[in-house]
């Protein structure tokens, strides 16, 4: 029953923000990361001087994981994590390190995740169906 509400829900989406990847694919990540144990605590996370933003951040097991979510509906310009740059590392650096001194979490007990996610193209031929997700834990 729920996952016809998520399906459900998912073609709305994609039929009220067409061309909104990024928003599609973090609802996507997000329900992916619960359905395999993480108890996701925030969702677009920014800093107050506004120098970084977290995509996700959720417990997986005893480990508080940010997690940089990508989204392409193709991999004709490779791999969608292959988007985060050193620059973007940085950003996601400064914001989580904020976020784990405001949250009193060690630094020990953190790592940094991407989701990548490359969704069904209804326009082309090509990957049709559902979405291919991917979790790279400890990815930099």
């Amino acid at each position: 029953m729920l996952g016809l509400l998520y399906r459900t829900l998912d073609r709305i989406r994609r039929r009220r923000y067409p061309h909104n990847h990024g928003r599609i694919g973090e609802d996507l990540a997000h329900r992916y990361l619960q359905s395999h144990g993480c108890t996701v605590v925030a969702r677009n996370y920014r800093t107050l001087s506004g120098s970084g933003e977290l995509d996700l951040v959720a417990w997986d097991g005893p480990t508080l994981a940010f997690v940089e979510v990508k989204a392409r509906t193709g991999e004709e310009f490779g791999p969608p994590e292959g988007a985060v740059d050193a620059e973007k590392r940085l950003r996601l650096h400064t914001a989580a390190r904020d976020y784990a001194r405001r949250a009193n979490i060690p630094w020990e007990k953190t790592r940094f995740d991407i989701v990548s996610v490359v969704l069904a193209d209804a326009r082309t031929s090509k990957n049709r169906g559902a979405p291919k997700i991917e979790w790279l834990r400890g990815a930099f």
